[in-house]
């Protein structure tokens, strides 16, 4: 299974692809920030994001995405554009008709770390052991979206393949 994770943001949005399936290696395939300038409106900002993640997927061909579930957190003035590039991520997927899961922040710690309450440096510690990478990626909106990725191919990947089975049948996945 590949996976495209995407952590959304407005100034970076994290993308990172994996490929593998549960009890086997996972393979980095790609990963990358898209960044947008404060200086432009936040409509040119998030076509480019919208662009750039048509981009990854006509490029890599992901059989699903994870995008990070917006929460509010105690840091309200980034929320509004995290929740826009998310809702831009989550369409451009949808559009395309792939299987789209969000996981929240202490999912995909829990999931790679072993605690929901990993710090970021431990998430892209564990990113790039699970990767067997030389160096954590970043900055870390990039090991963020590849910790995205793992996550649903250890946790929401066999539902994405039945989902897949189910939608190749003609059957509904509701």
């Amino acid at each position: 299974m590949r996976v495209l994770g995407i952590d959304p943001g407005l100034t970076r949005c994290g993308l990172g692809v994996v490929e593998g399936s549960v009890g086997r290696s996972l393979r980095l395939v790609d990963v990358n920030v898209l960044r947008t300038s404060a200086d432009l409106p936040v409509a040119e900002r998030l076509v480019t994001i919208e662009r750039g993640i048509d981009a990854w997927l006509d490029d890599y061909r992901p059989d699903a995405v994870a995008v990070e579930r917006v929460f509010a957190r105690s840091d309200s003035s980034t929320i509004m554009g995290t929740a826009q590039a998310s809702g831009i991520a989550l369409v451009v997927a949808a559009r395309r008709g792939l299987p789209v899961a969000t996981h929240t922040p202490s999912e995909v710690k829990a999931a790679v770390s072993g605690s929901g309450r990993a710090a970021k440096a431990q998430v892209g510690a564990m990113v790039t052991r699970i990767l067997r990478l030389d160096a954590p990626p970043r900055p870390a909106d990039a090991a963020d979206a590849l910790a995205l990725a793992i996550t649903h191919i250890w946790r929401g990947g066999a539902q994405a393949r039945i989902d897949a089975a189910l939608r190749a049948a003609g059957r509904s996945t509701a």
